[in-house]
């Protein structure tokens, strides 16, 4: 117990001059040490089970040193690699390139990974660095949350417009996400987009853009389906019918090789097809980037629903005939 009390004793004195050292720090490499120590200490002081009050005060320097390394970073210049070109000393006639003298990642001891995620932190508000600082909030929820206000801030209201056709794509918030830890990693949805959560989604007033009749087409995903259906009856939908999306390039599931999405078609009041031809419920379309749904999907729709107001929500980008609501459409 004693050998216990002075290990503890002796992690905590060196945390405190690691704290001091931060405070007075000026160069990155000063601060990348720190972060380092910190580190360390925090996976000693777990191991050795120094007690979860040790372990979040090792957790808070390193995150601050983390922070302050991603302001020093931001504003640092950039090594270019060369930095334009000089005669050869030897003739004189031709040219040599000019290398670059400011550090580079490598040099200082920072990784590309650690450099993204000092930076991340440094441009994240107070109140939310301190949430993670204390360990209230883990670091990736927070990204989340800094990432859906500037979401929200960005995002027009709803138009004032009665639509006959729906057509919704959600940014849908998975339950799987890796959180909290320094080195974890995020949700691949969350590196592409602000997601949100099912009743984030189903309290979105669809119900007053919506006309008597009308149609919502809504994608889903396989672990999503019953969130999915759900969502549809909160916004004022039955489901009918599915259209299945074979993206024929394969990803990787928990149950299965996933190759495929869902297209949900749901109504509202009386909205069959307005053009009676019937396509094929299963379309075979190769996938490009993340998350981007083939255009053909939009065609079947205008084809069978060619007339009456159209929206789509959460859209990335115009389409003609189309109204668009959602914060990669501005």
């Amino acid at each position: 117990m004693l050998q216990q009390l002075a290990i503890k004793d002796s992690v905590i004195q060196r945390l405190s001059q690691a704290s001091q050292m931060l405070v007075e720090a000026k160069s990155m490499q000063e601060v990348k040490k720190i972060m380092d120590v910190a580190a360390a200490a925090r996976i000693y002081a777990k191991r050795q089970q120094l007690g979860e009050e040790t372990v979040q005060h090792a957790r808070s320097i390193e995150l601050r040193a983390m922070r302050q390394l991603g302001e020093l970073l931001i504003e640092a210049p950039k090594n270019k690699g060369a930095n334009g070109f000089k005669p050869k000393q030897a003739t004189g006639s031709t040219w040599e390139p000019v290398a670059d003298t400011t550090p580079t990642l490598a040099e200082m001891g920072a990784s590309k990974k650690i450099s993204s995620l000092s930076q991340q932190l440094a441009r994240m508000p107070e109140k939310e660095f301190e949430q993670v600082e204390s360990g209230l909030v883990g670091m990736a929820e927070a990204f989340r949350q800094v990432r859906r206000e500037k979401l929200n801030k960005k995002v027009k209201e709803l138009p004032k417009n009665k639509f006959t056709v729906i057509y919704a794509d959600p940014p849908w918030a998975y339950n799987d996400k890796q959180g909290g830890s320094i080195s974890g990693k995020y949700g691949s949805a969350e590196k592409h987009y602000p997601s949100m959560t099912l009743p984030e989604l189903e309290a979105l007033n669809i119900g007053e853009i919506t006309a008597d009749d009308c149609v919502l087409w809504l994608w889903a995903t396989s672990p999503l389906l019953e969130d999915s259906l759900q969502l549809a009856k909160a916004w004022g939908f039955k489901y009918k019918a599915q259209f299945i999306w074979d993206k024929i390039k394969h990803n990787m599931g928990h149950y299965n090789s996933v190759r495929h999405e869902l297209l949900l078609v749901c109504t509202k009041g009386s909205c069959v097809p307005q053009v009676s031809k019937l396509f094929d419920s299963v379309q075979s379309i190769e996938r490009t980037e993340h998350s981007k749904k083939p255009e053909e999907f939009r065609q079947i729709i205008d084809t069978i629903y060619p007339s009456g107001n159209r929206i789509e929500l959460f859209a990335r980008r115009q389409a003609i005939g189309w109204e668009t609501w959602g914060n990669e459409s501005q």
